[in-house]
């Protein structure tokens, strides 16, 4: 267990280079299973939920080589089928290991992942999509899956665009019999990765970064290197720190100008501007910030979705980026009906909202936020709080920061590098 403390009121500011994508090295770390040559991965995340998936494939029997931010992974010989329990309930990723484990090995008993708590996520996507392909599930305090023979290709309509099952189910259907059709596949970025990975490593995907994904399984798959793209949840929280502190902020090492405009288009609703050359972008230093109204006067309404929608990973950290610009805004959470129970920490803090129920919040900003002793309740409500702790008054305290780590490497040390006042105790 571990807390930060940090002093408020302090500007960040500098050069940020985000890590590689969190929700991209997970299934890529997975990924290695479905072959029993080496499979090597840069720019990877340090982060705890990383550290579980490393331990998870160690268990297994699978080699693994980490030198800084790159692992080299065999799996040649796995030792078993069972996934440890207290690893499982550590990490929601840990289901992420069905579909290759099944394509590779025929089994795989599995304990229901853990992660964030906010909100039911379901995981009947997943299974509907395994059992098509020929796989069968035993019931009980784990799942039990099983395939008596090779998977078998199979057309799949999602119920829900679900990353983790669109990932899962392409790890499955790259070794399988025939062609795999997955209709309502999540195409966002980290999917998008992941494909190239699979490709790389020999592959047969087509519709990658479109919601019909075609997948002609071949025999085995090799080994390869691959670099993990950049993290832009990462480097949007990070921006939104800059702002509420008045901070000046380059980013690096963001080229794709999809995700840049995606996630720019929400900053842009709360008036905040940057600007582009190659792979860095600029966010000037704004002493005052005013949100966008809608056509004809209305009030602004920001709102998730999937992809390309705004994500809902940045979905608390512009809550709290709210509470400091000009007018109001409405947030419309969709996908989690627990994301925005964190806002009462705000409302603690002095800003000014109201939750209208679980998934809509209205702010009317700015407010001037002070300092409270707190909880971090999931990764991105803790980096939300953590942000309007580096704008308010006084000393704010985290408890559970290690919940913050599990999505964010080393946060204390990089903001103290941008200038927070921001300490660690254990």
């Amino acid at each position: 267990m571990s807390r930060l403390i940090i002093k408020g009121q302090r500007r960040i500011s500098g050069t940020f280079t985000p890590v590689g994508n969190k929700n991209a090295a997970l299934p890529m770390l997975a990924a290695c299973l479905l072959t029993d040559q080496p499979v090597t991965l840069h720019n990877l995340p340090l982060i705890n939920d990383v550290r579980v998936l490393l331990e998870l494939l160690a268990g297994l029997g699978v080699e693994t080589n980490l030198r800084g931010r790159s692992v080299t992974l065999r799996a040649e010989r796995i030792r078993k089928t069972k996934l440890d329990r207290e690893l499982c309930m550590r990490v929601r990723a840990s289901i992420l290991f069905a579909g290759p484990m099944i394509a590779r090995l025929g089994r795989a008993s599995i304990y229901p992942p853990g992660g964030d708590v906010i909100g039911r996520r379901r995981v009947d996507t997943h299974l509907a999509g395994l059992r098509a392909m020929g796989v069968k599930l035993e019931g009980g305090d784990f799942f039990g899956f099983s395939a008596k023979k090779r998977l078998r290709g199979a057309s799949i309509l999602l119920e829900e665009a679900s990353v983790t099952a669109t990932e899962n189910l392409i790890m499955a259907a790259a070794t399988a019999d025939g062609e795999t059709c997955i209709y309502n596949a999540a195409c966002e970025p980290h999917v998008q990765d992941l494909c190239a990975l699979l490709i790389k490593m020999g592959a047969h995907i087509e519709g990658v970064g479109t919601n019909r994904i075609t997948i002609a399984g071949v025999d085995r798959l090799g080994g390869t290197e691959h670099t993990i793209g950049p993290d832009y949840i990462e480097a949007g929280s990070y921006l939104a720190a800059a702002a509420v502190t008045g901070g000046e902020l380059s980013v690096t090492g963001l080229p794709d100008n999809e995700v840049r405009a995606v996630i720019g288009r929400p900053f842009a609703r709360l008036g905040l501007t940057w600007k582009g050359d190659g792979d860095s972008l600029l966010q000037p230093a704004h002493r005052f910030f005013r949100i966008k109204r809608d056509f004809g006067g209305a009030i602004s309404k920001i709102e998730d979705g999937v992809w390309p929608m705004f994500p809902s990973d940045l979905m608390s950290v512009l809550i709290v980026l709210a509470t400091q610009a000009r007018g109001s805004v409405l947030f419309f959470e969709k996908l989690f009906e627990s994301r925005m129970y964190f806002v009462d920490r705000l409302i603690e803090m002095g800003a000014r909202l109201v939750q209208c129920d679980p998934h809509r919040v209205v702010v009317e900003g700015p407010a001037r936020l002070r300092a409270i002793h707190m909880s971090s309740p999931d990764i991105r409500a803790g980096m939300a709080m953590l942000i309007a702790a580096l704008c308010a008054r006084g000393t704010s305290v985290i408890e559970s920061a290690e919940v913050i780590d599990r999505g964010y490497e080393q946060v204390d040390e990089r903001l103290r590098d941008l200038g927070a006042d921001i300490e660690r105790e254990e």
